[in-house]
């Protein structure tokens, strides 16, 4: 069973309803349903929409930082790894609209075009569906079953199309073709499963290969479970899927670990303390010379001035 499926059962047993193929979306209440712990602007279809100046802080987070944050929240399902990259020394960074594809199959195929084109007034294939909802700061996501020969539904001319409109890369589970156009694209920081020449067949009626199924419904990507608003943190090699109530957390939560490592390698280098005294818990005194620190450096450390005053409020050293 699909976790798109699985989710769609589930809202049934609830009372929000079923989700049909027919509509691939889910709806705006039932999407606030399946994130509560948001309180902050969403979009109009419900999705989550955390702030441009924590898209832009997150830029500077580790896997290590964010992993530490999630799992003592007990999110434990939201990283995975082994990917190919475009781009791989930069990172990517957005929220998260996703799309689920399935190996083809012409009946539900046949509908969902049906439906698409005739009521939803969706046009072209089903491949490009998703790509036009995308906006500024996005990151399209997408389930591709891992598909390899004949699967790719990204290449060149979608890839300029997903630029244009999001100025993001992609997480793509699957292949794409198109690899040396894609590089040319400057910034677009992607990461796939595989590369191939061929392309996707669309044909319901001749020759079929894949099916959407979801666009904007929980999926899964690789061992990791992804919600539409989901932070995306691509990056190393990995990526993880931040929810995005605790995107404030990891990063701020970031910038202090970032603060004391950058005070502690410092204070190393000058032989004012020991290893032994920087790798355990700090004393009473070496917290204080980190505050006498922080406030001496404040306009030329690489976290927000702001940030840095709200964090020395709150120090009794």
């Amino acid at each position: 069973m699909s976790i798109a499926r699985f989710f769609a059962l589930a809202l049934t047993a609830w009372g929000l309803g079923l989700p049909s193929l027919h509509s691939q979306q889910i709806s705006k209440e039932e999407l606030i349903f399946l994130t509560p712990e948001w309180k902050g602007e969403r979009f109009p279809d419900g999705r989550p929409k955390v702030s441009d100046e924590l898209l832009k802080r997150l830029k500077q987070v580790t896997h290590e930082e964010a992993w530490a944050v999630l799992r003592n929240e007990n999110y434990k399902f939201q990283y995975d790894d082994g990917w190919q990259c475009i781009n791989p020394d930069s990172v990517l960074v957005g929220r998260a609209l996703t799309a689920t594809f399935m190996p083809g199959r012409p009946d539900i195929h046949r509908v969902i075009d049906d439906k698409g084109h005739k009521k939803d007034g969706r046009i072209k294939s089903q491949n490009s569906w998703p790509i036009d909802m995308l906006v500024k700061g996005d990151v399209y996501v997408v389930d591709q079953f891992g598909a390899h020969e004949d699967g790719p539904t990204v290449g060149d001319n979608l890839g300029n199309s997903i630029f244009a409109k999001s100025g993001n890369g992609i997480v793509y589970n699957g292949a794409i073709r198109d690899i040396n156009g894609l590089r040319e694209i400057g910034s677009f920081t992607s990461f796939f499963r595989s590369y191939h020449p061929s392309h996707h067949l669309n044909n319901p009626d001749g020759q079929l290969n894949t099916t959407l199924v979801a666009i904007n419904q929980p999926t899964r990507i690789g061992k990791a479970t992804v919600m539409p608003g989901d932070v995306v943190l691509g990056r190393d090699g990995g990526v993880m899927f931040i929810p995005p109530h605790l995107l404030e957390k990891v990063v701020k939560t970031s910038e202090i670990v970032r603060l004391r490592d950058m005070f502690g390698h410092q204070r190393l280098r000058e032989q004012k303390y020991t290893p032994g005294q920087i790798d355990t818990k700090w004393s009473d005194d070496i917290e204080r010379d980190f505050s006498a620190w922080l406030n001496q450096h404040m306009d030329k450390l690489p976290v927000p001035k702001a940030q840095i005053q709200e964090f020395l409020k709150g120090r009794t050293w």
